[in-house]
This record gives structure tokens, C-alpha cells and sequence, in this order.
């Protein structure tokens, strides 16, 4: 994996006087699963809001496959952290899958066809006609990866996107990442506040500063595949690199 899909360069952020991300620069290849970890407030969702074209940058510069982002780029789908309101409540899982789809221009019944392959992949075959409140906050939050994987994108943005479930669900969803990511051969970038995830399920990580934010550093993550959520964990190599990323994000900023 040598291609560029997507790079972020020297990316800035202002809010009026203030400035909350300061340069930010890095890469992502086709086919890796890319973290940004970071403290809180370093500007992580702004960074990939702005990927999503969600926001508008101060400065910099966002391309996917070399084209700039100026505005929601045709082939990137987002996975936001409120699986709550981000699903139609009165549409069946089946029908917030398929919505985007029908959207895009896509018949009825191809629609159909690659929502119930998207809800099988997520483990949800049996649950295309119930409404969100019908489903744990898990499985809403499968319905809301499965739409974005339905729709066939290059690039998946996902912001925190198992924070609001419990720490079972949580290594349950996580456990479906990459091997989705191999199966609809997407690639994907994750915001998260959790260490243990971002080396878990991660090729690189990508580590920011507090505001405004820089990146500190980029990590490989060199850890055999597959993985899992117990032998993985228990290897040196695995609390080695927990260990560098938590320092780096703890990190402080000196006074002059």
C-alpha cells in the first residue's frame, strides 16, 4: 500500500481569535485503517470534518485521490457518534441503509440487495424490518456502519463512533473494523479518545498536540494480524506502543 487516497496539509483551524488546529499534516493510504488520537479539545473531529467536507478550513489543504475537498466529497461516507440521531426513527433499518442509496440513484431493488449485504456483514441479517427503537444502541450503531459501507465508499470517516455503548458492544464493534474494511476493500479514518482502540485496530496512528493542534507524531502499528481482543492485548508489543501513544498525548506544553 503505497497510494495516497487522502493528505492533509498544513491544515488550520481558527475560530474567530481562536486558533484550535495550528499546521496539522499527514497522509492516509488506500486500505489502511488510520487513527487520530490527541487530548481533548486538540481538534480531531474539526480535522475530520474538514476531510468529510463538513467544515471549511482557514488554511491548508484536504485532497482525496489529488482532487481538493470543497464541500461532502461523492465517494467518503461518515459513521458519527451519535448513532441516535444520525438514524431516521421511522424508517426501518433496512430503510435508513437504503436511503442514500435510492439517493445516489440506485434502483429500488439493487438498493435493497446491497443494504441487506451491508446488514448481514454487520451481523444484523435478521433485523432489516425493525425501527431504531426496536435495537440496542449496538445495533444502531451497526445500522449506521452498514449504511456508510452499503454505499460503496473509498474513504470511511469515523468520529468516535463507540463511545456512546458499553465496553462488551465497544470490542464487538470493534472486532468488525477490519475485517469489514478488508471485505468492501474501504479505507478508514478514525477519531477516538481511546488508546487501547487506536493501537488495536489500527495500521498508523496519528497523534496530535493540544491546541492548537500539530502532529507530535506518526506511528506505525506493527502488530500481527489478525488480531484479537485478548492475545493481542496481552503482548509486549501491544502495551509498548499503548505506552508511547499515552505518553505523547499526555504530554504538556512548557511555559516560556
Amino acid at each position: 500500500m503505497s497510494d495516497t487516497l487522502l493528505r492533509v496539509d498544513g491544515l488550520v483551524m481558527r475560530y474567530g481569535d481562536h486558533l484550535a488546529v495550528g499546521g496539522v499534516a499527514f497522509d492516509v493510504r488506500t486500505g489502511e485503517v488510520v487513527s487520530i488520537v490527541g487530548p481533548s479539545g486538540a481538534g480531531k473531529t474539526t480535522v475530520l470534518r474538514v476531510a468529510a467536507g463538513l467544515l471549511e478550513a482557514t488554511g491548508g489543504t484536504v485532497t482525496i485521490d489529488g482532487e481538493p475537498v470543497a464541500g461532502p466529497p461523492a465517494d467518503v461516507a461518515v459513521v458519527f457518534q451519535d448513532y441516535s440521531r444520525s438514524l431516521l426513527p421511522w424508517l426501518t433499518a433496512l430503510g435508513n441503509v437504503t436511503l442514500p442509496l435510492r439517493a445516489k440513484g440506485r434502483s429500488r431493488g439493487d438498493a435493497r440487495s446491497a443494504g441487506l449485504e451491508a446488514l448481514a456483514a454487520v451481523g444484523l441479517a435478521g433485523v432489516s424490518r425493525k425501527r431504531p427503537r426496536q435495537l440496542s444502541g449496538g445495533m444502531q450503531q451497526r445500522v449506521a456502519i452498514a449504511r456508510a459501507l452499503a454505499y460503496q465508499p473509498k474513504l470511511l470517516l469515523m468520529d468516535e463512533p463507540f463511545a456512546s455503548v458499553d465496553a462488551q458492544t465497544r470490542m464487538d464493534l470493534e472486532d468488525l473494523i477490519r475485517p469489514l474494511r478488508d471485505e468492501y476493500g474501504v479505507t478508514i479514518l478514525l477519531v477516538t479518545h481511546d488508546i487501547d482502540e487506536a493501537v488495536y485496530l489500527s495500521d498508523r496512528i496519528v497523534v496530535l498536540s493540544s491546541a492548537p493542534a500539530t502532529v507530535l507524531r506518526v506511528i506505525d502499528v506493527d502488530l500481527p494480524l489478525p488480531r484479537s481482543q485478548t492475545a493481542t492485548k496481552e503482548q509486549p508489543a501491544f502495551g509498548r506502543l499503548r505506552h508511547e501513544v499515552l505518553d505523547l498525548v499526555r504530554l504538556r506544553p512548557t511555559s516560556a
